[in-house]
């Protein structure tokens, strides 16, 4: 079998180096993309070189289980390398990669999406299926070897890597997905029960192994849609969630090892933290929490305005660990029945704990809803109405004239029925205002276009907001005057004064800043090669006054951050109001993941939320998290709505903030503390 294997490896890798060599990328002519590939395939024949050398005995159990194993280790590189070139490949048609193409010329597209997807599968397909031959040919071939090979611990073992796979499947598709766009979030509850499964039945090393391939590939398949906003974005998603499942999986699966008592309870308390850790600092991130799915389980989302997303994200997750738990009893159950032994009882009591968590949650959040729709019936709180714009274009990629025009438009439209506020997406107007209006319109264009917005924003003769680029002037630590540029919100008085600036603060890492430039340089020059543009971070979180309410405006995915929106609140705004441009993507998968992520802002703050995004996902929420109302996606219109204002009493979450990972934290701390004390006793 060691020799059919070697065979099959040297021929996927000569079908993968000929094409190479036939194909439309020539080895003759390498770019940097093509050095990862090329790697993989001499590791495919060097494998295969060494399997034909190792001649067909078993030899030592170490050298066999090694054998059986590196074809996992392969196919694993191999289908990352694949999914990567497959979803780069949605950039064939697109002008960012054409620009990046003129100015970096590393890498090379063909004329369009189709035929990048074809070249990725002929590139990569060989060493898939001769990856996916040699796992099932050794499982079948040394079925004596791999012990209760269909049923049983055993099995787990031996087919660990396809149940990882299994639940990557399962979790993405719980969110919203190119599958399903509304997600199935039930999926959610048992998605990570396969990964469970095996990680407690293999050993620590394989266990770190399996848990990083999960998250790589979830994460990858999760944020596909980043393919066609920027290669460095991709990248950088891809090499951060390795190196961060890393620090995750080696402590968490040690604890897990560790713990006697409580052991089911480990990964739930310990991946909230680590997703509460992956969301704070330069290269927070905090997408695919798997508390999220739940945005349509009204009853169990009100948890949030005690514990936030995370308290969602523990019964979720705590629910897959209680299910793990018993199928891993009943296995041993099974094991024990060709045994001597006596065959006790299966435990369920961590799966019995978990659903009764899930009911209890689920109880008390639908008590409040009910709370909260029968109390005061008689009492008319007061209302605000906002008209959010949709112009259905990206303003950095089309005509500015043509956007604004579409802008004003659909704001004429919306005019008609007396918004307090209309509210316009990130960067709608893109010429910078405080600059153009600076200078002589008869001699730059942007002038003209600033000041015939100018004058179009006072015939309104209403409040309105707009995202736009903002400068001002400072003096760094040489005492020289440098401009710093900043992704703003600017809100107009409805006699046309510029009333107030926000300046945004958390910017998306390498793509919209990058702290490291002076002790980074070859990386701050590498990202510019790739056509980033940089901004600086505003200082603060300013809450812009209407004079009939107070209102945020977080920037782009600002609204995915918690404690960020949290502290909005806490500084007087009533109503939150997200600016996006989601328009990039052109899927409406990642829109909808962008505003199911704000949804839960709205819930933890019982604050009203809306978003006015260039295309994506214009919508309004209400405090419990019911979507009220939304424009079709990628279509031209305008939306007024009547929003009404909340008092000012703040939920347990805005009070307390992100107090649940910390006890998470220190319920892990206890449970491992708890068990070495027991363990030095006996």
């Amino acid at each position: 079998m060691r020799r059919t294997a070697g065979f099959l490896y040297l021929l996927v890798s000569l079908a993968a180096l000929l094409f190479c060599w036939i194909g439309p990328y020539p080895l003759n002519d390498l770019r940097g993309g093509d050095i990862p590939y090329l790697l993989l395939v001499m590791l495919h024949a060097g494998w295969g070189v060494f399997l034909i050398a190792s001649g067909g005995r078993y030899g030592r159990r170490r050298t066999f289980i090694w054998i059986v194993r590196v074809p996992e280790i392969l196919f694993s590189c191999t289908l990352l390398l694949f999914l990567f070139s497959y979803i780069y490949a949605l950039n064939a048609n697109m002008d960012y990669v054409q620009r990046f193409i003129a100015t970096g010329g590393n890498l090379r597209l063909a004329r369009d999406t189709s035929e990048e997807r074809i070249i990725a599968w002929l590139r990569h397909g060989p060493l898939l299926l001769g990856g996916a031959g040699a796992f099932i040919g050794f499982r079948l071939a040394y079925r004596r070897r791999f012990r209760e090979l269909w049923m049983g611990p055993s099995a787990v073992r031996t087919w660990a890597f396809p149940l990882v796979l299994l639940s990557v499947i399962l979790a993405a598709l719980s969110f919203p997905s190119f599958v399903h766009l509304d997600g199935l979030g039930f999926l959610a509850f048992v998605a990570l029960v396969p990964l469970f499964v095996v990680l407690r039945q293999v050993s620590y090393g394989w266990g770190v192994f399996y848990g990083v391939c999960f998250g790589v590939f979830f994460n990858l398949i999760l944020n596909y849609w980043l393919g066609p906003y920027s290669l460095v974005s991709l990248l950088m998603t891809v090499v951060l969630f390795l190196v961060l499942y890393v620090l995750f999986m080696a402590p968490a699966l040690w604890i897990f090892h560790s713990v006697r008592r409580g052991r089911f309870l480990v990964f739930p308390l310990a991946w909230v933290v680590f997703d509460y850790l992956r969301s704070v600092g330069f290269l927070g991130y905090p997408w695919g929490f798997f508390g999220l799915t739940q945005y349509r389980f009204l009853p169990l989302i009100q948890t949030a305005a005690v514990t936030g997303v995370w308290g969602v994200s523990f019964v979720v997750l705590l629910v897959n660990a209680g299910l793990a738990s018993a199928v891993c009893s009943h296995m041993a159950l099974f094991r024990r029945w060709g045994e001597t032994e006596e065959p006790r009882r299966c435990s369920l009591g961590p799966m019995y704990l978990a659903v009764g968590v899930l009911v209890g949650c689920m109880l008390l959040g639908g008590l409040r809803l009910a709370v909260e729709t029968y109390r005061n019936p008689c009492r008319q709180a007061e209302t605000v109405r906002i008209a959010l714009v949709q112009q259905n274009s990206d303003p950095r990629k089309h005509d500015y004239g043509r956007t604004f025009g579409a802008l004003k438009r659909l704001t004429d439209r919306a005019v008609r029925e007396e918004p307090d506020l209309i509210a316009w997406s990130e960067t709608a107007f893109v010429p910078n205002i405080r600059r153009w209006s600076r200078e002589d319109p008869e001699r730059y264009a942007l002038a003209a276009l600033v000041r015939d917005f100018l004058a179009y924003q006072r015939s309104l003769n209403t409040w309105l907001v707009t995202g736009n680029d903002d400068y001002v002037f400072r003096m760094d630590e040489e005492g020289r005057r440098v401009r710093a540029d900043y992704n703003a919100a600017v809100l107009f008085s409805s006699q046309g004064r510029r009333v107030d600036t926000y300046h945004k603060v958390r910017l998306v890492p390498f793509t919209e800043h990058f702290p490291y430039r002076e002790t980074m340089p070859r990386v701050y020059r590498l990202l510019q090669e790739f056509d980033v543009t940089f901004w600086e971070p505003g200082a603060e979180r300013r809450v812009l006054e209407h004079p009939r309410f107070c209102f945020a405006t977080p920037i782009c995915f600002e609204d995915a951050f918690p404690n960020d929106v949290r502290r909005f609140v806490l500084a007087g705004a009533e109503v939150i109001l997200n600016l996006s441009n989601d328009y990039w993507s052109l899927t409406k998968v990642e829109a909808k993941q962008h505003a199911i992520a704000s949804l839960f802002r709205a819930v933890e703050n019982r604050r009203p939320l809306l978003r006015s995004t260039a295309s994506g996902l214009t919508v309004f929420i209400d405090p419990a998290g019911r979507i009220i109302r939304s424009i079709p996606y990628y279509r031209e219109a305008q939306m007024v709505v009547d929003v009404e204002l909340p008092g000012r009493g703040i939920t347990a979450y805005t009070r307390f903030g992100d107090w649940f990972p910390w006890a998470a934290l220190v319920g892990v701390g206890v449970l491992l503390s708890l068990s070495l004390t027991v363990y030095r006793r006996m």
